[in-house]
Parts: C-alpha cells; structure tokens; sequence
C-alpha cells in the first residue's frame, strides 16, 4: 500500500477503517510519548465489536517483544498524532498482563474468564468496563 493510501485511510472523515489499516498504527501515552504499536485486534466473533488492541512494545526486531492487550475502549484515537492514545504512563503499561505471539492464542478460548479477568483487573481502574 502506497504512503498516500495509508494516510488518506486515517483522515478524520472517515468513519469506518480496515483492521490490516489499523495494525502497525503508533500508540502513545497522555504525555505524547510514543509507547508502542497496534500489532493486532481481538474481535469478538458474534458481535463484531474490537475488544483488545493488541499493543506491542519492548523488544529489538521482534526479539523480547511483548503483546499486551489493551481494552479498546481504552484508546481514542488522535487525528494529529495519526496514532492511538493510552491514559497510561510506560511505567504502568509495563507492569500490565502481556502475552508472547504463541500465548496470544488462548486468549478468547474456551475459558477466557481468567485472561480477561486478568486484563479488566488491572485496567479497571483506569475505567474500562468488561465487555461480558
């Protein structure tokens, strides 16, 4: 995809944007550093509703990266940043539930509660509600 289409697919006008747009997307805190990157997105299969941005940060060229998944409603989109913001500092997104590539997998299986409780137990307080 040319630079043009990826920029012209993140202008404030549009309403609706493609989840293969959204994965590589820059995530920063309130402070306007950048912390990360939307690697990914959980999707709830029945509803259709994003549940997780997956966010990725850490690591050298994929080596040591970690995965962690971040409540959707958790992050607003900023137009003039063309990136995602978090109301976390990197302190407290390094002490949240993160996964590797291969973890990642289970979450949404057959017995999700544990992960997601998990998830909503330390993002709770930032006021993300569960989705269950």
């Amino acid at each position: 995809m040319s630079d043009a289409m990826r920029d012209d697919s993140r202008r404030t006008e549009h309403r609706l944007i493609l989840a293969s747009r959204v994965n590589g997307t820059p995530v920063f805190n309130d402070g306007g550093e950048k912390v990360g990157h939307v690697d990914d997105l959980s999707i709830e299969k029945t509803s259709g509703r994003v549940i997780y941005g997956i966010m990725s940060f850490g690591g050298f060229l994929g080596i040591g990266e970690k995965f962690h998944p971040i409540p959707w409603s958790m992050l607003t989109y900023d137009p003039e940043k063309a990136g995602f913001v978090v109301p976390l500092d990197r302190s407290a997104l390094e002490g949240a539930p993160y996964y590797d590539r291969a973890e990642l997998a289970s979450l949404g299986g057959a017995s999700p509660q544990s992960i997601d409780a998990r998830i909503f137990d330390y993002y709770g307080p930032y006021g993300p509600l569960p989705y269950w």
